[in-house]
């Protein structure tokens, strides 16, 4: 099944996604594969194309607060990850947050693997075990 957004009554409404990125973030930069020590969060609003680059100041990072809630704050609704630990996928539901696992390569890749349904629902059985914290 594929993914375009969430639909009401056949159309979709403006959706937010996010992706842990490396480095600078961005549409060409890669999944960052942990998802609390990812360096920035690349944000893709789907009705406008537009990308919003965040970086990650929890507490993971020296900073305030869990990775979720930021995300939360940014607006997503989405998540689309490497792979992320319970409490986590918790937490993003918490604040609906809907959370995909098995992205890799680029952000850009990462958006269309989710796009064509290639991704994974996060649930307790996916998630990583040896982050249960």
């Amino acid at each position: 099944m594929k993914n375009e957004g969430y639909r009401r009554k056949g159309v979709c409404v403006c959706m937010k996604l996010c992706v842990p990125s490396m480095e600078n973030g961005g549409m060409d930069d890669l999944v960052c594969e942990h998802f609390g020590r990812a360096p920035t969060f690349t944000v893709i609003d789907l009705d406008s194309n537009e990308t919003q680059v965040v970086r990650n100041r929890s507490e993971h990072m020296g900073g305030l607060g869990k990775p979720p809630e930021h995300i939360a704050k940014t607006g997503a609704k989405v998540l689309i990850c490497s792979g992320l630990g319970p409490k986590a996928i918790d937490m993003l539901q918490s604040y609906g947050v809907q959370v995909f696992v098995g992205a890799s390569g680029t952000v850009r890749d990462a958006v269309q693997m989710w796009r064509d349904g290639k991704l994974q629902v996060a649930t307790y059985d996916v998630a990583c075990k040896e982050h249960s914290h």
